[in-house]
């Protein structure tokens, strides 16, 4: 998870959502939006391929990237326990604007 703590890093993993890519279309997409340059982009790769949560194969003078879906898990699975904290607080939250609404129109009202 720590190798997603770098925007780049999760635009990087967000283009890959929609499938395989090469290092050269990932380092371009990346470039034009961060203002990195290709060696820059190619660290930022290497830490997502060492961190497990990317795949690379050569492919002729290429390499092609893709996600590898059960690097996501631990992803998952902290975002379903911050849901739960947050889901809670939420409805609280809802609540006490009913509440609030409720007081203003019986005052209106009076």
């Amino acid at each position: 998870m720590d190798a997603l703590g770098d925007p780049v890093r999760r635009r990087l993993v967000e283009l890959l959502a929609d499938g395989g890519r090469s290092a050269g279309q990932l380092a371009s997409a990346v470039g034009a939006e961060f203002g990195i340059s290709q060696p820059a982009a190619s660290r930022h790769l290497r830490v997502l391929r060492e961190a497990g949560v990317v795949d690379s194969v050569p492919h002729g003078a290429v390499r092609l990237y893709s996600v590898r879906p059960e690097a996501l898990d631990e992803v998952e699975v902290w975002a379903r326990r911050i849901r739960r904290f947050w889901d809670g607080h939420l409805d609280a939250l809802e609540t006490e604007v009913a509440r609030g609404a409720r007081k203003r129109r019986m005052r209106d009202d009076d």
